[in-house]
């Protein structure tokens, strides 16, 4: 007790001493508490302290049930109101009975589902169309517990463009309903549409895209859920490096599809000047190939493939040096001939009456060498200088007389052979007379005959023969003529 009282003088000896006026005059100190009352003190604060921090969090949770509440009957009435995709549009105007939401007449309908996911519906659809008095009952009661457990929480993604939305529906073909989302053939949906939903779900939606896809000239169509060029590339297995692509790879592919050529980096080998250049390239054509490896074409050269044609991948392609020379001479254009019968002349005797001469035409020939190697003369024009005549021939069509009076049954056979040898082209050396019978031409016109008598048939010579005969006796043949005798 004394130190207690001790202290008190001393503060009160501190209190009336006059006040330093540049001191501010300080708040007598608290009387320290015994340690037993401290402890209560103490104990006490901090009670007070968790209050009200508990009340502080009540707030906070209180405000959060709120906001989510109004967020739930926000989606909730838009998947209601909305819905060509809600209760509302799938069997009329109304509920599921198309009456208004209420029971069917003629009794109250039956509560087996017709299948699995018709069970799961069931309790969400009908708390749906109750909708109004279900929020009412819920929140004056204080309990959401039946109505939040058919709220979904879920993350939906559409050609790789996430968010997240709430939802009552219990399937993923719910949510693409609700969202408007159409799908079709070339479409994917991850998880499939029939799949049912819990909090949480993630559902994946890629649109299919038509490519119009041109590879090395080789035209296709395909299907892609690839949002820009790079993706459908790689997912196509299109060999992109070093390609020539008509679009940028980071363009993106509209839902209306692409048009896309490709041009792939191919290896080409040229032989040129004695000398083999391989070239990596993505042209278009061979000329394209050409220029990039330097190759100059002078006058006639050319290349093995066409300079407009596509190279392919491991192609050899040879350069052509060509260089070439004309040469022009004159050559001979043969004559035709043309036989007309002649009813005078005997048969087997043929008569020139025109003689055919041949004409002359002047010819234009290039000589040429490819790398060197000279190749076959080549003719790349022609003028006539005299045109050809054409040779007449009158060929006799009249019989031979089966005799003559006075002179058969001699050996003109005989005659012949001492004559001639028995040959009816036979012409001396002198060429003055001719045939089986050594006629003059002057003698055997005499007699009858045209032309020469050696072209005359061997009938008609031997008829010439025996009117020479009955004419002049053996005379004509003075060393041969005693063989008709014989």
């Amino acid at each position: 007790m004394s130190t207690s009282h001790g202290s008190h003088r001393a503060a009160r000896g501190r209190a009336a001493a006059p006040a330093s006026p540049s001191v501010p005059r300080q708040a007598p100190a608290p009387e320290p508490l015994p340690s037993g009352r401290a402890a209560e003190r103490r104990a006490k604060d901090a009670r007070a302290k968790d209050a009200r921090a508990k009340d502080a969090r009540a707030k906070d949770a209180r405000a959060r049930d709120t906001g989510a509440m109004a967020g739930r009957i926000k989606a909730l009435t838009a998947w209601r109101s909305g819905d060509g995709k809600g209760n509302r549009n799938r069997n009329g105007s109304g509920g599921r009975n198309g009456s208004g939401g209420g029971p069917r007449e003629g009794g109250p309908r039956s509560s087996r589902p017709r299948d699995g996911r018709a069970a799961a519906k069931e309790p969400c659809s009908g708390l749906a169309r109750l909708l109004p008095q279900a929020l009412v009952v819920a929140v004056l009661a204080g309990g959401m517990t039946a109505f939040v457990s058919c709220d979904k929480s879920i993350r939906l993604s559409v050609d790789g463009i996430p968010r997240t939305l709430n939802t009552f529906g219990t399937d993923v073909s719910d949510v693409l309903d609700q969202q408007g989302l159409h799908v079709g053939d070339h479409d994917i949906v991850a998880p499939g549409p029939g799949t049912a939903l819990h909090d949480g779900d993630e559902v994946i939606v890629r649109y299919g895209r038509r490519v119009t896809l041109t590879v090395d000239g080789e035209p296709r169509d395909v299907w892609t859920t690839a949002t820009t060029v790079q993706e459908a590339l790689r997912e196509l297995g299109v060999r992109a490096e070093g390609a020539h692509l008509s679009a940028s790879r980071s363009m993106p592919i509209g839902r209306r599809g692409l048009r896309l050529d490709v041009r792939t980096e191919r290896t080409v080998t040229f032989l040129v000047d004695g000398r083999r250049m391989r070239m990596r390239t993505n042209a278009a054509t061979v000329a394209d190939v050409l220029d990039q490896a330097g190759i100059v074409l002078n006058g006639e050269d050319t290349t093995s493939a066409p300079r407009r044609g596509f190279p392919r991948d491991g192609q050899t392609i040879s350069v052509l040096r060509i260089t070439g020379t004309t040469v022009t001479r004159d050559e001979p254009i043969p004559f035709e001939a043309v036989r007309r019968p002649d009813p005078t002349l005997f048969t087997g005797t043929e008569v020139v009456v025109t003689r055919g001469e041949e004409g002359v035409k002047r010819v234009t020939y290039v000589h040429r060498t490819v790398n060197g190697v000279r190749q076959r003369p080549r003719r790349i024009g022609e003028k006539v200088l005299r045109r050809p005549v054409t040779q007449v021939v009158n060929a006799g069509t009249r019989s031979l007389p089966s005799s003559v009076d006075g002179a058969d049954g001699l050996n003109w056979k005989g005659l012949a052979r001492c004559e001639a040898g028995g040959r009816p082209d036979a012409v001396d050396p002198s060429g003055t007379y001719g045939g089986l019978y050594q006629f003059d031409a002057q003698t055997w016109h005499a007699l009858g005959g045209t032309g020469r008598p050696e072209a005359a048939s061997p009938q008609e010579q031997t008829y010439r023969a025996k009117k020479l005969y009955v004419r002049r006796g053996a005379s004509p043949w003075p060393v041969c003529g005693r063989r008709l005798f014989s």
